[in-house]
């Protein structure tokens, strides 16, 4: 009963793994960037718990909770509960904050209720979500919309010529002829030749009956200005079925303000009036939580000391895993993986149950190597409650704090699979595995930086945390910004620098575009030339090569798996017996090309598929060269993540050479030998004429920098300063650096000595 026992553990790449994981201990996963570690812990382990843990409940409530598939397992034991905390963000829109996430917000407003002054209400009238408390002008949001006229329409063209710049108005369309035959505009006269009550006709009419419209006009129509249609069908709630391209035309059309009345508050006169001490509850969601749990340790009353004990508790807690620097009022959205992930972890150390298993992804994402000595004592206060404690992690610091590892590979996708090691961290250091290999090994400074070309210039910038920061950015070189978590590297360059050099291309972790079907092959722009190619070889229409058109299986409809629904049981799904998952028709699988069907060929690998289709090599080299030549091309992109679905786009962006690219945590999700491939392709894009900045902690990619600029000291309104800039050598003698004092931290004694 001491150890979760797996035996013979299939699911996706695992070839019949057998291992035992200890319980109460904080076990580490780790191996190359797709060896089977998700699989073995999330798709496995975590997948199976849950499954069993619905079954307990009756059928009634079984139907209503989210089905857990099993995995294909021979024998699992000793299973506990398991409570899983990935890098997804948290969810929510602009409605759900840092304060509503952490539970915090409703006690806020509890505590407001009872004693600001003067008395406004129940704590629903501080609530920016309830109509008691939300600013009737924003409802809530803190944002108005408004639509910006010169990108709306072209004032040098008329009607005629397509003078309103959104494909729903252009000549020929419906909504068009509304406004050429309401006989109150002229449809040939350019824009900026209207009289004043043409141009409030066609812009900003309510809706009305035009008094003598064209003989074209519809009878029973009425005529409504162009701005509030578009408010009405575009920017109104409810209208999810209006396509992605028209609503991508409108988010360009659009501007967010702050709203003129609460300012961005959120909240009514009424509850933005009620004090305590001088402070608004929107005062106190504007502060950072350090600062406002010391602010709350000021109120002496005794009706709000239960209040206050229990909010100022949950803010200490973030504050020791270094969040200290956000604010309740700061938006779900806008937090990075990482930081989603340690509020969960902080709200799970407030739980009183224990012999739970706990199983994390990267948690070290997104963290400075300041900030992991924190993540790891959260880690081992989770243990030390009495619960085992599952992390799959790359970093050196992480594993080297695990009182067991077990590492898989040796390679990715089917290269992988297997247990190469478990034991203590010690015997996995003498291991002839990837990881043993990575954990002897010390980053190595880049001691020939190249000279930069040129400069981006920036100045006075003052976004967030920012504090009127004037940096250059060298062109021609690879720049790596550092610094602790909050320091305000994101805001720098990922968004202060396009602003300033709209040829700045960013590649974030965020989701590519595309639909539940989406794969490597679709977003790299395989698919078209493939449909292509099988139909000049066949002679019959591209479609027939589609599981999402003519080619798809009948019985299926391009699936692969028919759900088959047991009613108040579990639905089953099984593969597609016409298909045999293959998603297409029997007509589809008839043709050939190089004597290999479509799904044959969608089933390969991108190192496989380079070598039988020459005419997409290009953006499969690309996909290779950024350590992606172990997906399978119709792997689905919502099985991918953060830094794989970062390293992908940037390998379908061809325009990165000889441009100005910005990675934002490249190496997310790789492990150490990854890294280093990585790091060749970054460099290879600079010799190539690029300029890459990129957005790291990772010290090996640090120290194999051309430039280094690092944020600081600390986060929040501690850091958006500059604190240094130069070459890596340049970092390491830089006394006052936190990334300079863990990169000498790093180094091996003789590759850091007088020579810097």
């Amino acid at each position: 009963m001491d150890v979760i026992r797996v035996v013979g553990a299939r699911e996706n790449n695992l070839r019949d793994v057998t291992v035992e994981i200890p319980k109460g201990r904080l076990t580490v996963v780790t191996g190359v960037s797709g060896s089977g570690k998700s699989s073995l812990v999330f798709d496995t382990i975590a997948a199976e718990s849950r499954r069993q843990l619905g079954e307990m409940f009756p059928a009634f409530v079984r139907n209503r909770l989210t089905h857990q598939g099993q995995p294909d397992v021979d024998v699992l034991e000793n299973l506990s509960a398991a409570i899983v905390v990935d890098q997804r963000r948290i969810g929510g829109n602009a409605r759900s904050t840092v304060g509503t996430a952490t539970d915090i917000a409703p006690l806020l407003r509890l505590l407001y209720s009872r004693v600001a002054t003067p008395h406004v209400g129940y704590s629903p009238a501080f609530s920016f979500n309830d109509p008691s408390g939300m600013c009737p002008r924003c409802e809530g949001l803190g944002s108005v919309v408004d639509i910006d006229v010169d990108r709306l329409v072209d004032r040098d063209r008329s009607l005629d010529e397509g003078a309103i710049r959104m494909s729903t108005f252009q000549p020929g369309t419906y909504r068009w002829k509304r406004y050429v035959h309401s006989g109150l505009v002229d449809r040939a006269k350019p824009l900026r030749d209207y009289r004043p009550d043409e141009w409030d006709a066609l812009l900003h009419a309510e809706e009305m009956t035009p008094p003598s419209p064209d003989p074209e006009f519809p009878r029973t129509g009425t005529y409504l200005g162009v701005i509030p249609r578009i408010r009405r069908d575009y920017l109104a709630g409810g209208h999810s079925k209006v396509p992605r391209r028209v609503r991508e035309e409108v988010e360009r059309l659009v501007t967010r303000l702050p709203c003129p009345e609460c300012h961005g508050a959120r909240l009514n006169a009424a509850a933005r009036s009620a004090t305590i001490d001088g402070r608004s509850i929107v005062d106190c969601g504007r502060l950072e939580l350090g600062d406002l749990a010391a602010f709350l340790r000021t109120i002496e009353l005794p009706v709000a000391a239960p209040i206050v004990r229990a909010v100022v508790h949950r803010l200490d807690a973030l504050v020791d895993v270094g969040l200290g620097y956000l604010s309740l009022d700061r938006e779900t959205p806008t937090l990075s993986g990482g930081e989603a992930q340690r509020i969960t972890m902080v709200r799970q150390l407030g739980s009183s149950l224990t012999d739970l298993t706990y199983i994390l992804d990267e948690p070290s994402a997104g963290l400075h190597p300041h900030d992991v000595d924190r993540l790891i004592g959260l880690l081992r206060r989770l243990r030390d409650k009495g619960n085992t404690v599952l992390v799959v992690e790359h970093d050196r610091d992480v594993i080297a704090a695990a009182d067991h590892v077990v590492d898989l590979g040796p390679g990715a996708g089917t290269a992988g699979g297997r247990v190469l090691y478990t034991g203590d961290v010690a015997g996995l250091t003498r291991s002839d595995t990837a990881t043993g290999r990575a954990l002897r090994s010390r980053p190595v400074l880049n001691r020939s930086p190249r000279r930069p070309t040129g400069e981006l210039r920036i100045g006075g910038a003052s976004l967030h945390n920012l504090r009127d920061v004037d940096v250059t950015v060298p062109r021609g070189v690879l720049t790596v910004v550092s610094g602790v978590a909050g320091s305000g590297k994101s805001t720098l360059v990922t968004e202060v620098l396009p602003r300033v050099h709209p040829e700045v291309l960013v590649v974030d972790q965020s989701p590519p575009r595309g639909s539940r079907r989406s794969t490597p092959a679709s977003y790299l722009g395989v698919l078209d030339p493939l449909r292509a190619a099988f139909a000049r070889a066949n002679g019959v229409p591209a479609a027939l090569f589609s599981p999402n058109s003519a080619g798809a299986c009948p019985v299926c409809r391009g699936r692969g798996v028919i759900e088959t629904d047991l009613a108040f049981l579990d639905p089953v799904s099984t593969v597609c017996e016409a298909c045999g998952g293959s998603r297409f028709s029997d007509e589809a699988l008839r043709h050939r090309l190089h004597g290999r069907t479509i799904a044959d060929v969608l089933a390969l690998t991108v190192d496989e598929a380079r070598a039988v289709l020459p005419a997409v090599r290009p953006a499969l080299d690309r996909t290779v060269d950024v350590g992606l030549g172990h997906l399978t091309l119709d792997r689905p992109l919502t099985t991918l993540s953060g830094g794989e679905r970062q390293r992908l786009k940037l390998a379908a962006e061809p325009a990165v050479e000889g441009g100005v690219v910005v990675l934002d945590e490249p190496t997310a999700g790789l492990h150490p030998s990854d890294v280093a491939r990585l790091l060749e392709v970054l460099h290879r894009l600079v010799e190539r004429g690029s300029t890459v900045v990129v957005v790291e902690h990772d010290l090996d990619v640090v120290a194999r920098a051309d430039r280094v600029i690092e944020l600081g000291p600390g986060p929040g309104r501690e850091g958006g300063r500059i604190v240094f800039t130069g070459t890596p050598c340049a970092l390491v003698a830089h006394e006052a650096s936190i990334t300079g004092r863990h990169l000498r931290r790093a180094l091996a004694p003789e590759r850091c000595g007088a020579r810097l």
